[in-house]
């Protein structure tokens, strides 16, 4: 019996087949070793800043600075931003195809996963393009993007209940990381065969406590978002690096901080384990 193509086909037959070249795996395995380099950035800032060593509490963005002030700065965010371009086409890449939940079976779960891909693919392009802007010598992102986008969705028809669905979200994503570290279920993206069982030993380790502290700070942005839809105000709104300075402001806040940046920097060793060990599409 002939199958039919279905209406999706034009659409995912050309993703299928740019996918499995291989330098389509190349650029993804860039995109991780790239993503870690900017979480270790801003967990090694965070943690300086809480340990009275200099640094600042500041968000990816922040790292790309960070990287381009350096000697041959813009030569390494080149290669950055090739990484992060690599990434959002993974990410595009899972959107579409669903690669690590094989079957036809379109449940809840299975959605909600693609549209989180979706997010983090347009976070990254947004990334990429400020990686561009610092590049070219135009600037990078200014101000509390954060802000500005709660700003600008309270001004919407129902803004306050868009913001307050937008924060009750963001501390799903962020429950959802702190389970995933508890389970360790990661484990299973891994091409574990290559690994020695030292290195599966750490990449749980690193793992566990680098997404538990992408997890923390996703919760914590979420509650400030609902924070702003209470109070119709937009300057409660944080984000990444907003919520990094308001851990260290209370009596235990240099513990805190320090905590979580050591878990982010925990994130970024566990995102170059991922760019080497981790199976890309399967």
């Amino acid at each position: 019996m002939t199958r039919r193509n279905s209406p999706t086909d034009s659409i995912t037959e050309p993703v299928r087949r740019a996918s499995s070249h291989p330098w389509f795996e190349r650029l993804a395995r860039l995109g991780y070793a790239a993503k870690g380099l900017v979480y270790f950035i801003v967990g090694f800032l965070a943690a300086q800043a809480a340990f009275g060593a200099g640094g600042r509490t500041t968000d990816t963005s922040g790292a790309l600075t960070t990287i381009v002030s350096q000697p041959f700065g813009k030569f390494l965010l080149f290669l950055v931003t090739i990484g992060i371009v690599g990434y959002v086409l993974l990410r595009i890449v899972q959107t579409i195809l669903d690669p690590e939940h094989a079957g036809e079976k379109m449940d809840a779960k299975r959605i909600a996963t693609r549209i989180g891909y979706a997010f983090s693919g347009l976070a990254y392009a947004g990334l990429a393009v400020t990686a561009v802007k610092l590049m070219i010598g135009s600037g990078g992102s200014s101000g509390n993007s954060t802000e500005d986008w709660t700003a600008w969705f309270l001004s919407q028809p129902f803004g306050q209940w868009l913001v307050g669905l937008g924060g009750a979200m963001t501390i799903g994503v962020g429950f959802s990381y702190l389970y995933k570290a508890f389970k360790g279920k990661f484990r299973q993206q891994f091409k574990l065969t290559q690994m020695s069982n030292n290195e599966k030993t750490w990449a749980v380790r690193l793992g566990r406590l680098g997404i538990a502290a992408r997890g923390i700070v996703f919760t914590i942005i979420g509650f400030f978002l609902i924070q702003a839809a209470k109070q119709s105000d937009a300057s409660q709104a944080k984000g990444f690096g907003e919520v990094l300075a308001s851990l260290e402001q209370n009596r235990f806040g240099p513990w805190i901080l320090g905590l979580v940046a050591l878990g982010l920097i925990a994130y970024g060793i566990y995102s170059l384990v991922q760019a080497r060990y981790r199976q890309i599409l399967h």
